[in-house]
């Protein structure tokens, strides 16, 4: 896909690229600090700090497979060019549609990011 669509696909091939660069730190970091977190025994409380970097590896995968970033969704804008070229939306029905599927990226990596947790809480 190399065109806007309004609540769909907000983001070209640049972008997408940058989310999972994005996605794969997080997902390092994640790792990195989970295996801390269970080989030192740290106490539940602690091991909720495992939520930021598993955050953001969800935040950077979910926008990747998705197309859309929801940064740009709820800003009003799309890219499909260079990275950080923006063009803005003039069509409030198309604002209203990325703005909510914006709100679903961010529950979607909010519920990822919070299982991602559980497992380091748990284990």
């Amino acid at each position: 896909m190399t065109d806007y669509v309004a609540g769909s696909c907000n983001i070209g091939p640049s972008e997408i690229h940058r989310r999972y660069q994005v996605a794969i730190t997080g997902g390092a970091l994640y790792a990195v600090l989970s295996i801390f977190l269970i080989a030192s025994d740290q106490i539940t409380s602690t091991r909720l700090i495992a939520f930021a970097p598993a955050m953001l590896a969800s935040v950077g995968f979910i926008q990747a497979r998705n197309r859309f970033c929801f940064a740009y969704g709820l800003m009003g804008v799309f890219n499909f060019d260079t990275a950080g070229d923006v063009k803005k939306i003039k069509d409030p029905v198309a604002l209203k549609a990325d703005r909510a599927n914006a709100l679903k990226i961010i529950l979607k990596s909010f519920l990822l990011a919070s299982l991602m947790t559980a497992l380091v809480v748990i284990l």
